[in-house]
């Protein structure tokens, strides 16, 4: 069930989370918080590992989080989580994009 509640989580994060890591992150701590009673300060010291650690900050959050509530299998249901609603989201305009690449419109806005 933990699993699964971290999906959901990260997922929104994910979904929700517009302009970056530092952007979003009281949306990453407050989805944090069912999972790990941590101190803002503490919260703090994860956001500074993960930024000058490689990828998103968004992401090495997730990863650090999951791995502390659920080991292992923790990490990877977050970080994938946190990943797939982009994932999906760009595939949708892919495919928008290659649908219409025929359009004036479409080919103005590339361009």
């Amino acid at each position: 069930m933990i699993l699964w509640n971290l999906f959901i989580a990260f997922a929104k994060v994910g979904l929700l989370g517009y302009g970056g890591g530092l952007a979003i992150v009281r949306l990453i701590y407050d989805s944090v918080q069912p999972f790990i009673d941590m101190t803002p300060e503490e919260f703090a010291n994860i956001v500074a590992i993960a930024q000058i650690t490689p990828g998103p900050v968004s992401l090495n959050t997730a990863t650090y989080v999951g791995y502390e509530s659920a080991g292992l299998a923790g990490a990877f249901v977050a970080s994938f989580g946190v990943i797939l609603p982009t994932f999906i989201l760009v595939n949708i305009v892919v495919r928008m994009v290659q649908k219409f690449r025929n359009s004036t419109v479409v080919n103005g806005a590339i361009e």
